[in-house]
């Protein structure tokens, strides 16, 4: 069983831990700021232990994630340097920069249920980038991707989840106001979503084409449609997922 370590277990470390721990198939060595978040997930799963330092967790595997807030990058891999020559080295934390990194991957915090869009950067480093693949394959889907385009793959999928969230909230809103509990509207926002998300990708339709098929000549969708247009629907998304562009 191939060993990982995977350094910080933060909302995106954590995510990505808990996403290969049930995956099974490797074991993982991981750490945190004060050892708790490390310790819960060892305690929740077999095939992960929880590392007393960096070093130690470097010093067992051949695959290391640097998984820690962007401020504190520099501080890991001068901690464990001197063990990094011929690993490889993967890092998800974003706009930092180092040559001691090979490959940069950018994933969402759906991976704790292997869900993510994961963008990796394009590589010359073989194995370091097939490590890459492999891994994040394993907690959802993965485009490899220029570096050019890894800023804009961030405000796609991993800021764009919130805004689907965002959507999802508004939508049970709507569901108080006309009469469903709160809980009660969640889960049918929620399955709605995940309807919509299914259709799309089973079928491959256009989602304009798929909207039709919902919309009847003076029904209610098509009134609804035409009152997220008239609110800037479709504009207000594509400035969100532009924000952090400009």
């Amino acid at each position: 069983m191939e060993n990982i370590a995977i350094l910080g277990c933060g909302n995106m470390g954590g995510a990505i831990a808990h996403g290969l721990a049930k995956n099974g198939s490797r074991h993982l060595f991981v750490t945190s700021k004060n050892g708790l978040r490390a310790a819960e997930l060892a305690s929740a799963y077999p095939n992960v232990t929880a590392a007393a330092s960096n070093y130690e967790a470097v010093r067992q595997c051949h695959t290391v994630i640097i998984a820690v807030k962007p401020w504190l990058v520099k501080d890991v891999l001068s901690e464990t340097e001197s063990l990094l020559a011929g690993k490889n080295v993967l890092s998800v934390a974003a706009g930092v920069r180092d040559p001691r990194i090979q490959v940069y991957a950018m994933p969402n915090i759906a991976a704790e249920f292997a869900k993510s869009m994961t963008f990796i950067e394009n590589s010359n480093l073989t194995e370091a980038q097939q490590a890459a693949l492999d891994i994040f394959s394993a907690i959802g889907k993965v485009m490899v991707i220029n570096t050019q385009q890894m800023q804009a793959g961030m405000m796609l999928a991993g800021c764009g989840i919130a805004y689907v969230m965002r959507m999802v909230r508004a939508m049970s809103q709507a569901g108080c106001e006309l009469g469903f509990r709160p809980d009660e509207a969640k889960e049918i926002a929620i399955q709605t979503m995940e309807g919509a998300a299914t259709l799309l990708q089973e079928t491959g339709l256009h989602p304009e084409v798929a909207i039709d098929k919902v919309t009847t000549p003076g029904g209610f969708t098509i009134k609804g449609l035409n009152e997220l247009d008239h609110a800037g629907f479709t504009s207000a998304i594509i400035r969100a997922v532009k924000a952090g562009l400009t």
